[in-house]
């Protein structure tokens, strides 16, 4: 009878009594078990960063200097062998279409300090626009008439993409010379002893696989969204990496600004192509080889960030949705090997993939971005203030500590990290259930920012905005959700999220429409 009544009085009546019809038996018990587990999930996060944040104070307080803890003997010419006593390098530069900042890559690539005769550069071009690919390879040809030995080599296809790239590099004849391969993405500029500081390291300590080199943003000041991202990738750079080199000897390859031993890289399978981060699966494949990695926090290599919304975005889907989906492939194969010990397994499973590259990004969106803002539509349903307040403030606080002086810009960080949390959260769970998009591969798009920086003169990129590429309708719907938690806060709430929420819904919609990072005008 009572459900005959609600029909004749119209849709609004309709919802209200289906919301009360579920909403106890149904959404209050799920609702209380979403909070469990994201609870759960935020304590996970709190021990990880409670841990880096010790380990890197014992790090610098006991001084663990990468020259303390390896052999370490810099190059000296030698008057009767000449340069014969420097290994052979190989230096990789794979390209695609890197019209704004080729020649910056190349300068610095051919002014590295080391002999000529014992030092090949290879510049990997998969570029599609015959116009760019005609410049860089005028660019390569100039070089070689200084008497640098730079090959210019390009394919038939871009199978693999990048991991293609490099693999179908390394099967050239002149590489069986090589002892080192070096790496380096079309905007890094190594400084000229990059080779000098590292290959030392490599070649007095045959247990070492890999020296990785820290990045330095050039364009971090260009706009708030690259501050952002220094602020995210500071903390990787100078937390992270540093303790998991010094406590593992094991960390993810960034997959460029590092240099391999090639007989490292070779037992690990070579380059693989199963997923988006072909430098993080090396890297895995390489550790369960045995072999250990160092990582030079002194050595910075500068670079560009992406300072365009579009090519953020596309860059933290491939960075989210590898880790999950190389996870989801190797999992078994770490747990079941036999050449590490079972603490380095259980830092590579539950720390390095599970707490940093999944539960992070689905924690921080589907707790402060869906479950909380439901807690204010569902009073019965109470999260803890040490949940909703305490544990937030401390992993704030301890991954701010990279960037001190973009500290006044938390609240800003905060935010922007949880609107892009939506985009890591989808790609993390595309990852896992490797479903469409999995292996997409979008080139992260520079705009020259170096070159301005170096005072090279105008960028030419133009970026054409349209209203449908502009509006974000993920981050709309998210943004109209938390207003409406919002609002109710405000009309029926006692716990006054509405402060948060309204915030959080104005950032998503910033997000929907476009408003973050910077707009190159049309020349």
């Amino acid at each position: 009878m009572e459900a005959f009544e609600v029909v004749n009085e119209g849709i609004g009546m309709q919802i209200e009594f289906i919301w009360r019809k579920i909403r106890e038996p149904v959404i209050v018990p799920m609702l209380r078990v979403a909070v469990f587990l994201c609870l759960g999930m935020s304590l996970m996060m709190l021990v990880d960063k409670v841990y880096m944040g010790i380990s890197i104070c014992l790090v610098k307080m006991f001084g663990r200097k990468p020259e303390k803890r390896y052999k370490w003997e810099c190059f000296e010419d030698d008057l009767e062998l000449g340069n014969s006593n420097y290994p052979m390098v190989l230096v990789q530069i794979p390209m695609y279409n890197e019209g704004e900042v080729y020649q910056l890559s190349i300068g610095a690539a051919c002014g590295l300090s080391w002999p000529s005769n014992r030092l090949i550069i290879q510049i990997l071009d998969d570029s599609t626009d015959p116009t760019i690919k005609e410049l860089v390879q005028v660019e390569c040809n100039i070089w070689g008439s200084k008497g640098v030995n730079i090959k210019y080599e390009v394919r038939d296809n871009r199978n693999g993409y990048k991991a293609g790239a490099l693999r179908e590099g390394m099967k050239h004849s002149y590489v069986t010379q090589c002892d080192y391969v070096v790496i380096f993405d079309a905007d890094f500029q190594p400084q000229p002893d990059f080779l000098r500081r590292t290959i030392p390291f490599l070649v007095n300590n045959p247990e070492i696989g890999l020296v990785q080199a820290r990045w330095k943003f050039v364009n971090a000041d260009e706009c708030l969204m690259t501050r952002m991202q220094q602020m995210s990738l500071d903390y990787h750079f100078k937390v992270e990496q540093e303790v998991s080199s010094s406590a593992y000897a094991f960390f993810g390859f960034n997959g460029t600004a590092g240099v391999w031993r090639i007989s490292a890289l070779n037992e690990a399978g070579g380059w693989k192509d199963r997923t988006t981060v072909e430098d993080m699966d090396l890297s895995v494949r390489a550790s369960l080889k045995g072999w250990k990695f160092l990582y030079l926090s002194n050595l910075q290599v500068i670079n560009e960030l992406p300072s365009t919304l579009k090519a953020f975005r596309y860059q933290q889907h491939r960075w989210s949705c590898g880790p999950a989906n190389l996870f989801r492939k190797t999992a078994m194969e770490i747990f079941a090997s036999k050449n590490v010990s079972l603490w380095k397994k259980i830092y590579i499973l539950y720390s390095f993939f599970f707490v940093r590259k999944i539960v992070a990004h689905v924690n921080t969106f589907v707790f402060y971005c869906i479950v909380l803002p439901a807690t204010v539509v569902v009073p019965e349903v109470v999260v803890p203030k040490w949940g909703s307040v305490y544990i937030p403030f401390v992993i704030t606080l301890l991954k701010s500590v990279g960037t001190p002086r973009s500290f006044h810009l938390v609240s800003f960080w905060i935010l922007f990290e949880n609107t892009m949390s939506l985009h890591r959260t989808k790609a993390t769970i595309i990852g896992l259930l490797e479903a469409s998009r999995v292996n997409e591969w979008v080139v992260t798009e520079k705009l020259g920012a170096t070159l301005k920086a170096k005072g090279g003169g105008k960028v030419s990129k133009n970026i054409q905005l349209k209203i449908g590429d502009r509006i974000g309708m993920s981050e709309l719907c998210v943004g109209l959700y938390l207003l409406f938690c919002g609002s109710y806060d405000v009309m029926y709430g006692k716990n006054q999220f509405f402060v948060f929420l309204y915030i959080q819904s104005i950032a998503f919609f910033i997000l929907a429409f476009g408003y973050v990072g910077t707009v190159v005008p049309n020349s």
